[in-house]
């Protein structure tokens, strides 16, 4: 296979002054795997509406957002908002729990070692498991479970070491949003590897955490799915996520009706 010069990233559009990549699965993991193959870095995130409105209440995350390579449309109203906003064309989201499985077909394809850092050890053990299961071929470099808590400066730098060490090209990190985003971000240059913050995949494909029907993934109601498994821990999430996206998003869409929507003229709006 003849690889370009070097990974040329999905464009990425403004939804509420956070960029989102117009992109689809076969895209997002085709350049995954081609700046593995390189030898690049990279950072891979996946944005669902509740992480959207985080990003857009938090300047410095959405700095360190504006710095990752790609920022899929994860959640349904984020592509439905692509599409109303930029005419994108998405027919469907890029979901991290589905990328995952599908980067890690590709990865034993090509023979590209994958990194896992997250979970428990018991989710660990079964997702390796399965994953060896589903792609024979897969090489898993390495898996770890971090502490629930920060790093010291000691620990980070072996963990850094450990993840070169293991010769892996990509690294799945599953430590729950913004921790894995900032964690990415802070060693985009330290680990020599595509990142790709994958949220819940490791519960999901473990089987610690039940995944949404189709059809409700399909509507946009995968957090309402979500919320009934967990709703002590989920309820204020999706009760304050959901209110403020549909708030920005009915704002920019009555803002380009009024002064179009190349205009840089803003509505005034309650501070997020």
């Amino acid at each position: 296979m003849t690889l370009p010069l070097t990974t040329v990233w999905p464009v990425r559009h403004d939804v509420f002054g956070v960029k989102v990549s117009a992109t689809r699965y076969d895209e997002v993991v085709e350049c995954v795997l081609n700046a593995a193959e390189r030898g690049e870095g990279g950072l891979i995130d996946f944005m669902p509406a509740h992480l959207l409105t985080a990003v857009v209440a938090d300047r410095e995350l959405r700095k360190r957002m504006d710095d990752f390579s790609i920022v899929a449309p994860d959640g349904q109203p984020v592509r439905w908002a692509l599409n109303r906003l930029y005419n994108a064309g998405l027919t469907d989201r890029v979901y991290g729990p589905e990328t995952t499985k599908r980067v890690c077909a590709g990865a034993a394809e090509r023979g590209i070692p994958i990194y896992l850092y997250g979970g428990t050890e018991a989710v660990l053990a079964t997702l390796t498991a399965r994953l060896k299961e589903w792609f024979p071929n897969l090489i898993i470099a390495g898996a770890e479970a971090p502490p629930f808590r920060p790093l010291t400066a000691e620990e980070d730098a072996a963990v850094v070491e450990r993840i070169n060490a293991s010769g892996a090209k990509l690294v799945f990190i599953g430590i729950g949003s913004p921790k894995q985003e900032v964690f990415a971000h802070a060693h985009r240059e330290s680990i020599h590897a595509v990142q790709l913050c994958v949220g819940a995949a490791f519960d999901f494909h473990a089987g610690a955490k039940k995944m949404a029907p189709a059809w409700m993934q399909k509507r946009g109601l995968e957090w309402l799915f979500r919320l009934t498994q967990e709703p002590k821990r989920l309820w204020k999430r999706y009760l304050v996520a959901n209110s403020t996206f549909v708030f920005l998003y009915t704002r920019e869409v009555v803002r380009r009706k009024l002064f179009g929507p190349n205009s840089t003229r803003q509505l005034p709006s309650p501070t997020l």
